[in-house]
């Protein structure tokens, strides 16, 4: 046992190193990939055009802010939801949310801002509330579970030292749970950018638009650049994220 016991207590800052690591290292090796193919390609004016630099520039703020906007959304809506499903009297209601949410993320999420084109109209609004559905589940399971796993003793020891109902919540419970929790806000967030591709079928625009114009005129180095700027933005959004984990962390776990 002592011997298991060393190593054990090795194995988490390990992991949270290559959590660290591993997403810039992918973000440096596709960046590497798209400057190789955007500087030594072949563009044709066609390709030049739908690459325009100020093009890009629009699409990288719109993806960027269809991530951050549905992802707080998420939040915002998520963790509240979970920490009262969780209370007392509540359990009818989080089966019937986790399992409708679980529905409604089985949808393909072409079809989910469709359906909500088809109430809503086109535009950024639509493309937001759409992918905060789709990436809702994560982030509530996420919740519900961390709370869950909570030591019961730690709450008890919390209501002995005479603790309200609100400061075991944001004392123990929030703190205990908040790594898990941020892991459901990590997959939501790589599903938000990764999916805010799709937004310009609805006007939300995005870099979405690179890639679509790139299959439409058959321009492979336009496909290949606007899914690697996508896939560069959710890695970066995932770092950061991993970042939060660390550091928000209770010190000692």
């Amino acid at each position: 046992m002592s011997q298991i016991a060393p190593s054990l207590k090795n194995r988490t800052p390990l992991s949270e190193r290559l959590d660290l690591i591993v997403s810039p290292i992918f973000a440096i090796a596709l960046a590497i990939i798209g400057g190789v193919v955007w500087l030594y390609s072949d563009l044709d004016d066609t390709t030049i055009a739908i690459l325009a630099p100020e093009k890009l520039q629009r699409q990288l703020v719109e993806t960027i802010t269809l991530g951050l906007a549905s992802s707080l959304l998420v939040i915002a809506i998520a963790i509240p939801l979970g920490v009262l499903v969780t209370r007392k009297g509540f359990p009818r209601l989080k089966n019937f949310l986790v399992d409708t949410l679980g529905l409604a993320q089985a949808l393909p999420a072409y079809g989910l801002i469709v359906i909500f084109f088809s109430f809503m109209g086109a535009g950024i609004t639509t493309v937001i509330l759409a992918l905060a559905t789709f990436s809702l589940l994560p982030v509530l399971r996420n919740t519900i579970v961390g709370l869950e796993q909570v030591d019961k003793s730690v709450i008890d020891a919390g209501r002995g030292m005479g603790y309200t109902t609100r400061q075991i919540l944001m004392k123990i419970e929030l703190p205990l749970s908040v790594e898990v929790i941020i892991a459901g806000i990590r997959t939501a967030i790589v599903i938000n950018v990764g999916m805010s591709a799709l937004a310009f079928l609805v006007g939300g625009g995005g870099l979405g638009e690179t890639i679509n114009s790139g299959l439409k005129l058959d321009r492979a180095p336009a496909i290949l650049i606007g899914a690697v700027l996508v896939a560069i933005l959710a890695l970066l959004f995932d770092f950061v994220s991993a970042l939060a984990q660390k550091h928000l962390k209770p010190k000692g776990l």
